[in-house]
């Protein structure tokens, strides 16, 4: 993503956010989708806090996908064979509920630092309907997918085409997009 940004003209940092040297500068907000639960929750909270300027806007995002039911089994039959080792072989549940512990983790992480306004979460249920390559080009974008070996990728990806051929060849994808969102305090300055 860096170099895609790079090539766009972009001026790029690449660091930890936890360890990134925000260089005396100052912002009105911090965005972060999809990512936050790589940042120690405490950690990146203080750091937000210390960056952002008064009433600042943190606003963190993730999209959970929630496949039918008779693709989720099948999808996860699919990474039991070939990454068994993996979150995505796991038997279908429900991800929501595994995103609210996520989002408790992250909200206990901002009000550790007493810089922000209690954590607000939202949610936006919607869908999009996919063909079996439209899907199959979102797979290697998921956590951890772009670093598996080639043999695996295209096992992986030729296992899920056969879940999808067999189901009809396309099929709904229902999503949830949950936010936390919480604005710097004027007053208060992050505790350490």
């Amino acid at each position: 993503m860096a170099a895609f940004a790079r090539e766009r003209g972009f001026v790029v940092e690449t660091a930890k956010f936890e360890d990134w040297d925000p260089a005396g500068r100052m912002f009105d907000a911090i965005i972060a989708g999809m990512t936050w639960h790589w940042v120690d929750p405490e950690a990146g909270a203080l750091k937000a806090a210390q960056v952002l300027r008064p009433y600042g806007l943190l606003a963190l995002f993730w999209n959970v996908h929630q496949p039918p039911a008779e693709l989720a089994g099948a999808f996860a039959e699919v990474y039991q064979r070939v990454l068994p080792d993996t979150p995505f072989a796991a038997a279908p549940r429900d991800p929501v509920a595994g995103y609210g512990q996520l989002l408790d983790t992250v909200a206990a992480g901002i009000k550790t630092t007493s810089a922000f306004t209690d954590p607000e979460r939202s949610r936006v249920d919607w869908e999009r309907r996919y063909t079996t390559e439209e899907w199959r080009e979102q797979i290697p974008t998921f956590g951890g997918h772009s670093t598996l070996a080639p043999e695996k990728l295209d096992q992986l990806l030729s296992g899920i085409k056969a879940a999808i051929e067999l189901s009809g060849g396309t099929f709904t994808m229902r999503y949830v997009a949950l936010t936390l969102t919480a604005h710097r305090s004027r007053d208060r300055a992050p505790s350490t």
